[in-house]
């Protein structure tokens, strides 16, 4: 087939739509990506693609087409310009596009603007569009604090009626998804699809723990965007709560806007058991999850966020890690029916401290690990994912019925 992938992050962006679209092409297939210019999670676009450099790219055999965009900053203003200016940048790039593909794949992420072009797209060449669904709106409005009668609310629940209405198929990352589309949305229930996300492949190779001095003797990784959604302070307060067990230290790994506030308490409090590393390049993420005694989840105590499961689900399972969770919803639920880990509710920083104990005088753990990988081949495997995406899409190319 002859795919196009609409999304608006793509690599050196750390986003699993990278290696979807690389494994495609070693499946056999043609991959162009329509995407924006790289500024994620730093704010401004990186200096090798500003001034018009690096539009048109090929790496590792997939196609990159690059539309204009501003960086997303760190002001709501900032964010907004971010998000129309790519959705109207690559729309235009897709008015004029003259190659013909079989099927179109949108990765919608936030926001759910990214996919008008290629709605564009099909209206022009009547080609299908797969939109998978990895963010729920305008559900993500409401999580970040935005009010559902406000005008800007009410603006883009008209637009993700009409966007959600747009592809032929839709596949969603969370069960709970398909409620909140024929619920909130009013979409045919009867064109969603479960898809869960998959882990990279090196989240199961095993790799030996780098060398740190100071370990504890349990050690506690969080890894992951660390911005207003994932609540990572729960974290940081329980570290606190715990801060008389010198047993017990706690890793963040990755960047994100509330990063400084996090560090800020940390130091505020005097912490010594917390230690932050920073944002690492994917290909480092094994050798920090090889020091953890088990993972870590943190979300916002909101109605909206507990529809989702975080992509950091599956990579924690794949390297057969216990995860312990401060969260609510879809996330609580996986937890609790793979037996592989603790959970209390979300933003619960002293139900958090508590299950830290529980887990570090358990005796389950290793039957926690083996349950964590279990679920992981049974449920999130990458192999069954990209068979279910490849028959998907050959599907509506006109290839195959499935």
């Amino acid at each position: 087939m002859k795919i196009l992938v609409v999304c608006q992050y793509y690599y050196p962006e750390p986003f699993r739509i990278t290696d979807i679209c690389e494994t495609l092409v070693k499946m056999g297939h043609e991959v162009t990506v329509l995407t924006g210019l790289p500024n994620y999670p730093e704010g401004r676009v990186l200096d090798e693609y500003r001034n018009g450099k690096k539009r048109h790219e090929v790496i590792k055999g997939v196609k990159i087409i690059r539309s204009y965009e501003i960086g997303r900053g760190s002001s709501k203003i900032k964010l907004f310009l971010n998000y129309f200016s790519f959705a109207i940048s690559a729309s235009l790039k897709a008015l004029f596009m003259k190659e013909k593909f079989d099927v179109v794949f949108v990765n919608q992420l936030s926001p759910v603007v990214m996919s008008i072009p290629a709605i564009i797209y099909k209206k022009k060449k009547k080609k299908k569009i797969l939109l998978y669904s990895l963010d729920l709106w305008p559900a993500s409005l409401a999580a970040g604090g935005i009010k559902e009668n406000s005008i800007s609310y009410q603006f883009f629940l008209k637009v993700s009626r009409w966007i959600y209405s747009s592809p032929d198929l839709i596949l969603v990352t969370s069960s709970m998804f398909k409620k909140y589309f024929g619920s909130t949305l009013g979409i045919k229930t009867e064109i969603i699809r479960h898809l869960p996300q998959y882990a990279e492949d090196l989240f199961t190779t095993e790799f030996n723990s780098i060398s740190d001095s100071n370990d504890y003797k349990y050690i506690f990784v969080f890894a992951g965007n660390i911005g207003d959604m994932q609540s990572v302070e729960t974290i940081v307060k329980a570290a606190n709560e715990l801060s008389d067990y010198p047993d017990i230290g706690f890793y963040i790994i990755g960047d994100g806007s509330k990063l400084e506030e996090c560090k800020i308490i940390s130091k505020s409090l005097g912490l010594k058991n917390v230690r932050y590393y920073g944002r690492l390049p994917l290909s480092e993420m094994p050798k920090y999850y090889s020091m953890a005694d088990a993972m870590l989840i943190t979300l916002k105590d909101n109605k909206n966020l507990s529809y989702t499961l975080p992509g950091k689900v599956q990579s924690y399972m794949a390297a057969g890690k216990p995860i312990i969770g401060a969260i609510n919803g879809e996330t609580r639920r996986v937890i609790e029916e793979s037996n592989s880990g603790l959970c209390c509710a979300a933003e619960d920083y002293k139900g958090l401290a508590n299950i830290v104990i529980e887990y570090c005088n358990s005796s389950e753990k290793e039957n926690m690990a083996s349950n964590s990988y279990d679920y992981y081949i049974e449920n999130y495997s990458k192999e069954k994912f990209m068979s279910i995406l490849e028959n998907t899409l050959k599907s509506l190319g006109g290839i195959i019925d499935v």
